[in-house]
């Protein structure tokens, strides 16, 4: 297999449904079975390893939303920006992250097997460029470069561009130059099948979708109830539960 292989799903408290479903069906796809871990912000607070500032503003009445001080810009979810520690956290080979609003289909290892060790990043290299002002429960639809490509993504820990991804960096960059993966170079990155990262009602259709990521709201969601997969999605689950 070669490089050491580990799997983080990004963690949401508001979104508790949507990672169980995320990780039930990642768990009924994989073979051989890799490490999996869940990134808890409140478990990288304790740790000293997540110490950016943010707060919480009311934008209306009925609507708050989580505010990066340092980006001066909204975050959606709570693993907007920590999502990076998977480095620090994984320590050596490749490190699978993905949001937590998504459904597998397929095995994770069949991506790994796919990547090239001389990249530092893999990711779907979307060309999104989003209309709508609001996504999910609410959340702000932010636009920035690069839009989606850090919502799955596969990082080498060894490579040397990726030393520079350190923890101070991390508290310190506004979240739009992480998202666009401004430490590396156009060459460091790597393009995964269109199919590894799916986006519900936004991509065009492709061969095979391995992640359907319901990046502008899950099936549970209203306005979201038939969009395309989510009967899968509802299924999963059903198994959730069982």
């Amino acid at each position: 297999m070669g490089m050491k292989r580990t799997v983080y799903l990004g963690f949401d408290r508001r979104e508790a449904v949507a990672f169980r479903v995320a990780r039930t069906s990642l768990f009924r796809h994989m073979a051989p079975c890799l490490p999996v871990q869940w990134l808890s912000l409140e478990e990288m607070q304790q740790r000293g390893l997540y110490r950016r500032p943010f707060e919480w503003r009311q934008l209306s009445p009925d609507w708050a939303v989580m505010w990066d001080t340092i980006s001066d810009a909204p975050q959606s979810t709570e693993h907007a920006n920590s999502r990076w520690l998977v480095k620090e956290l994984a320590g050596t080979g490749w490190v699978l992250f993905t949001d937590c609003d998504v459904l597998f289909r397929s095995n994770v290892n069949d991506l790994f097997d796919e990547l090239d060790p001389s990249k530092a990043l893999y990711c779907v290299q979307h060309d999104y460029q989003p209309t709508e002002t609001v996504k999910m429960d609410g959340q702000v639809q932010t636009k920035y470069h690069r839009k989606n490509w850090s919502s799955v993504f596969a990082l080498n820990c060894d490579h040397p561009a990726n030393a520079a991804l350190t923890v101070d960096l991390i508290n310190t960059l506004p979240g739009r130059e992480l998202h666009r993966f401004s430490w590396l170079d156009d060459g460091d990155i790597g393009a995964l099948d269109a199919g590894w990262n799916y986006l519900v009602g936004v991509s065009p259709p492709c061969d095979r979708v391995h992640i359907a990521h319901f990046t502008l709201g899950t099936p549970d969601m209203p306005g979201f109830y038939y969009s395309e997969f989510a009967d899968e999605w509802r299924n999963e689950l059903e198994r959730c539960a069982a």
